[in-house]
């Protein structure tokens, strides 16, 4: 989708960190689903961004952008791979990925080091959700730091 609603983040923000796993086979249906690995986000998406990037950098964080905007066909895959609405948005009813306006992100801290979350990327499970009791007390620290990055920066997480 070509737009001039879309915005090329690795352009925009040449210094953040962006690994695409979809244009990988580091995701959960262990094959690349973007033909076209470029990160966009819709134009409001990428102020709402900037904005995070800047919280982040006070707190002593950088962002890595794993996911950004993803075409129809790619939406289509994972709900192939993964058919629980709980995970993926059915192409039926339309992602907030396919219309540029949600980004899946983590925390590089300032040793360079990806923060621990206390699961991986696209682990679909319980464990995943903003608050699991299993999951340790300092991954549940980085996961609030994480989700209060981006609430300032104006974006909102999910239940799931």
């Amino acid at each position: 989708m070509e737009s001039k609603n879309l915005v090329d983040i690795a352009e925009a923000f040449p210094q953040l960190a962006i690994d695409l796993k979809y244009a990988t086979a580091d995701n959960l249906t262990s094959q690349p689903i973007y033909r076209d690995a470029r990160c966009l986000l819709h134009v409001d998406a990428a102020k709402a961004l900037a904005k995070s990037i800047n919280i982040a950098r006070v707190a002593g964080y950088t962002l890595l952008i794993l996911d950004a905007y993803r075409p129809p066909e790619a939406q289509a895959i994972l709900w192939n791979a993964c058919p629980n609405p709980d995970y993926v948005v059915p192409l039926s009813r339309g992602s907030n990925h396919s219309r540029g306006t949600a980004v899946d992100v983590t925390l590089i801290d300032e040793r360079g080091e990806i923060v621990d979350m206390g699961t991986g990327f696209d682990e679909m499970s319980e464990h995943s959700h903003p608050y699991h009791p299993d999951v340790g007390v300092q991954a549940q620290r980085n996961r609030l730091m994480l989700n209060a990055i981006m609430l300032g920066g104006g974006f909102t997480g999910i239940a799931t």
